[in-house]
């Protein structure tokens, strides 16, 4: 027998998600980086290319296998520590920018009533990915999920998500 509070339990976990987004796209304001935005982008892929060329003599260079390795690196060697959020985040742009490079995505400024962040937009769709934060948020609680693991659910997530071109 099913217990009625469990079922409109199930039932309002089901539905929260959808009442929820509907909600936010209300407040939903999606822009372009705007200089400070680009120019401390920067700096964190500076900071990040100082701190790997100190500790293994190499930089980022864009490339994906080579980049994801070193971010690893990074962790695997406590280099970068789960308390260490700023460096978590330089690596979560770095990966949005092996992600954006793969996937044809944009840098934009996501704003809802939470609060506003970097995102990744693919076109002109609602199709986004927030890289900046998906090594940090894992790391600060000790969540050992491999880089490459990470990097490769994102993207397959947005392959998803991505509308099929007409005429394949």
């Amino acid at each position: 027998m099913v217990h009625p509070r469990p079922l409109s339990l199930l039932v309002l976990l089901i539905l929260w998600p959808l009442c929820s987004a509907s909600m936010a796209q209300d407040d939903l304001t999606i822009s372009k980086l705007t200089h400070i935005d680009l120019q401390y982008m920067q700096q964190q892929r500076d900071s990040l290319n100082a701190l790997t060329a100190r500790n293994f003599g190499g930089q980022l260079n864009g490339s994906k296998d080579k980049d994801l390795a070193l971010l690893q690196r990074l962790l695997d060697e406590n280099i970068v520590s789960g308390n260490q959020t700023s460096e978590l985040q330089a690596m979560g742009i770095v990966m949005g920018d092996l992600l954006a490079s793969e996937l044809s995505l944009d840098w934009v400024v996501y704003e809802d009533r939470y609060g506003r962040t970097r995102a990744l937009r693919y076109k002109s769709t609602d199709s986004y990915l927030f890289p900046v934060t998906m090594i940090s948020r894992r790391r600060e609680v000790d969540d050992r999920t491999p880089v490459a693991d990470i990097y490769r659910r994102a993207r397959d997530t947005l392959r998803a998500a991505i509308p099929a071109l007409p005429f394949q």
